[in-house]
């Protein structure tokens, strides 16, 4: 993972009274489905994390339903084809996560230096233009191996390298290829692991979006997606992709902007069923007086970092993701000042995001549909789950505090705070109240995150959200 600053944007500050005007008839406006995993998949939760083996225990705690773990290939085979070397990927590694219901996806890279002709680590590998089925054919030799090995070890999903839009010529670059180069290892890769393990999965690559925009360069996954149907095999082969994988950081509401605009260039290009996953999201703190940062952009508290969290994964519910991971668990070996993304510091101290990520985990798994909506001062998510209980995600847009009247269906209700703190709230005239804490908002980076969240969840049922003074107006939902 890499930091990819958005592009400066000016982030309109409103100036509104601390009286909300939000009306919201939420059962009868259009509800965006949130995708359900498919029917023969195991009873996976949606919420993962980024190698969360590390401390098996703790992970297993957390309740994280997957975990991404780099499967490096110049570890698998360091001197030659014939190596087979897998203590990289500790096979008790993935039997730990079996154990505990946490299916382990791959994410495959680092070229071996015997296996290219350009830079060890992000070449093109040799012979990759060579049939599938020719030993000269390197990298679907080693992942036919790959899929065939690890598939009694439960792991069937391969994700193809890694960020493929940052281009040569920019600091950082993962991978020296076209993308020519890019969709012919993703062919390949389909074709060969499927030879392993008829069952397998392919994910591309996640994506930075961010390269793209600030170069003024069409997205990379929509110049690859016109490369698949461009091959006249692609259509027969399930266009050699099951999953779009996309990285999201810092700014709440671009989530839901990438994500809806990553479902219309699948829609275009008619791979609509195709699914969509967040491998990595996370609004890393500056803030933290255990871990103290300096970074030029975006600073920001332990608040704002579990703020994020629940934000984030509100919204990608409610633009129809079907997984979502937090990058990423814990961050071993940092050098003093690294900047921290995890759940667990490097001293393995917890940082109050991983209660909020447990939070999540435990209230947004069964989730069946979702729905945004949106003022010029709040931001609502409603969630329906599985188990007949409606939630209201809410939280203020800008730094100017909120309050939100919640109709009840019952007399019975739960509200958290978005680290799982729990009260049992009663209703005044059939009416639930919420308080929604000002965002933190800094003159650079605008309100990059919203407010505290506030979470109530009751009986599903028809329900009306206004201002506190009782008076409403019209709020539509987001598409």
């Amino acid at each position: 993972m890499r930091i990819h600053l958005p592009i400066k944007r000016s982030v309109a500050r409103y100036i509104v009274s601390l009286r909300l005007l939000v009306w919201l008839l939420l059962l009868t406006l259009p509800t965006i489905k949130a995708d359900a995993q498919p029917t023969d998949a195991p009873p996976y939760s949606r919420f993962g994390v980024v190698e969360g083996f590390w401390l098996p225990e703790v992970v297993c705690e957390l309740g994280a339903g997957w975990e991404r773990i780099i499967f490096d290939w110049s570890q698998h085979q360091p001197t030659g084809p014939d190596d087979w070397h897998t203590l990289n990927v500790d096979d008790r590694w993935l039997a730990a996560a079996q154990d505990c219901n946490r299916e382990v996806v791959a994410i495959v890279k680092h070229t071996p230096d015997w296996a290219t002709d350009g830079t060890p680590g992000p070449g093109v590998p040799k012979g990759l233009y060579l049939p599938v089925d020719d030993p000269g054919n390197v990298w679907a030799n080693f992942i036919r191996k790959a899929a065939e090995y690890y598939a009694p070890r439960g792991v069937e999903r391969f994700i193809i390298w890694n960020e493929p839009d940052i281009s040569r010529d920019t600091y950082g670059y993962i991978f020296e290829g076209t993308l020519d180069d890019y969709f012919q290892m993703l062919k390949v890769a389909y074709l060969a692991a499927r030879q392993g393990n008829p069952n397998a999965k392919i994910h591309l690559a996640g994506m930075t979006y961010w390269h793209d925009v600030n170069a003024h360069r069409r997205l990379y996954l929509d110049r690859l997606l016109e490369r698949i149907q461009q091959d006249p095999d692609a259509a027969a082969n399930n266009h050699y992709f099951d999953v779009v994988s996309l990285h999201i950081y810092f700014r709440t509401e671009t989530v839901y902007d990438i994500v809806s605009q990553t479902r219309a260039l699948l829609e275009r290009y008619s791979l609509s069923d195709k699914a969509i996953w967040i491998n990595e999201t996370n609004a890393a703190p500056t803030d933290d007086p255990l871990w103290p940062v300096v970074r030029p952009q975006y600073q920001l508290n332990l608040a704002q970092q579990s703020a994020f969290l629940v934000q984030a994964s509100a919204l990608a519910l409610a633009a129809g993701v079907e997984r979502i991971a937090a990058y990423k668990f814990y961050d071993w070996n940092l050098p003093p000042q690294g900047e921290a993304f995890g759940l667990l510091r490097a001293d393995g101290s917890r940082r109050p995001a991983f209660d909020t990520w447990q939070t999540v985990i435990r209230q947004f798994s069964d989730v069946q549909s979702a729905a945004f909506a949106q003022s010029e001062s709040i931001d609502v998510v409603r969630l329906e789950r599985a188990d007949d209980q409606q939630m209201i995600v809410a939280w203020a847009r800008t730094a100017d505090a909120a309050w939100l009247r919640i109709s009840a269906t019952s007399d019975t209700a739960v509200q958290f705070d978005q680290y799982g703190g729990m009260v049992q709230p009663e209703p005044t005239d059939g009416v639930y109240t919420l308080a929604l804490d000002g965002a933190r908002c800094t003159k650079h980076d605008g309100c990059a995150v919203g407010g505290n969240v506030a979470l109530l969840v009751q009986p599903s049922g028809e329900i009306i959200v206004e201002d506190v003074t009782g008076t409403p107006i019209p709020l539509s939902f987001r598409k």
